[in-house]
């Protein structure tokens, strides 16, 4: 059983490897995070409709204070950043049970006093809200972090 799991897991992260084309990275579209497709595999804050819609990251104090804090809270919670620009930093996430990676991008809205997040699964339609707790996951962990 466990020789299945692990060629399970390497075949999925294989697969995965593959979004969306290879090569291609996600990105921001019109200054903003690209828009969740309609599969429920998908969060971002700057969603508006409540499927797909989780809240930002807020912050107070100084806009990269909070960048530095996020970037920690990132790594502490397993996520490897991939691509960083200013106010844009793109991030995956390793699922282990079954291998699958996701993608976690983040921008910065100094002027609102948040961080946007998108988290989003590459393979499949339902992910049983992983996304979402992750989202979630990381503006507590971001907020208890900017209390210190």
């Amino acid at each position: 059983m466990d020789i299945l799991k692990k060629a399970a897991g390497a075949v999925t992260e294989g697969l995965s490897e593959l979004w969306p084309v290879p090569g291609q990275k996600p990105s921001l579209q019109d200054g903003k995070l690209r828009p969740c497709e309609f599969a429920p595999n998908c969060v971002s804050s700057e969603s508006e409709d409540f499927v797909h819609h989780v809240d930002p990251l807020a912050f107070s104090g100084p806009a990269d204070r909070a960048w530095s804090a996020l970037k920690s809270v990132i790594a502490d919670h397993g996520g490897v950043i991939r691509d960083e620009q200013p106010g844009y930093l793109w991030s995956t996430f390793l699922i282990p049970l079954f291998g699958y990676t996701d993608d976690v991008e983040f921008r910065l809205a100094e002027d609102e006093g948040v961080i946007h997040i998108r988290s989003a699964a590459r393979l499949g339609f339902y992910d049983l809200n992983v996304n979402r707790a992750r989202a979630e996951e990381l503006s507590i962990a971001l907020a208890d972090a900017l209390k210190g």
